[in-house]
């Protein structure tokens, strides 16, 4: 199926590309997020004449995570769990508990935005773990985790 993209989609195209993908995803996917469209004559025509608007609307979301993302930059959260004498957590750190103690301290995070590339963590240590507020903004944040003897 070919459809237009309405937003930048990772390893996929930019804004007002039109691609070819498989059907169940942009039937399951695109289309019902919002992201592309079908590539109809119709929708070719709509999206030129909504071209700047779309880009306008772009630009604005890429310099809105590009402010956030300074502020969030070089960030330390500070995550107590459980653990043994040896230093190994009772249960891991997710990306679910970063994001909660990101948003105690005030950044609007969803745990989707937070990406960890060697998984969870389970022992008490100091990691750093990416957080992608945008396609184009990825900025690193330093987790400490503190062990508490049981």
């Amino acid at each position: 199926m070919q459809i237009i993209l309405l937003d930048k989609v990772v390893n996929l195209g930019n804004l007002g590309e039109i691609v070819k993908v498989k059907d169940g995803y942009a039937r399951n996917f695109l289309i019902p997020s919002g992201r592309a469209r079908r590539a109809t004559e119709a929708n070719k025509a709509e999206f030129e004449a909504r071209r700047v608007e779309l880009e306008k609307a772009a630009a604005a979301k890429l310099a809105e995570a590009q402010a956030q993302g300074e502020k969030l930059a070089g960030a330390l959260v500070k995550i107590t769990q459980k653990a043994g004498v040896d230093g190994r957590l009772f249960g891991s750190v997710t990306n679910h508990d970063i994001a909660e103690e990101l948003n105690k301290l005030g950044y609007g995070l969803a745990k989707a935005q937070i990406r960890m590339p060697n998984g969870p963590i389970k022992t008490v240590s100091e990691s750093s773990v990416a957080v992608a507020l945008h396609t184009d903004v990825v900025v690193q944040v330093t987790v400490s985790v503190y062990g508490e003897t049981a």
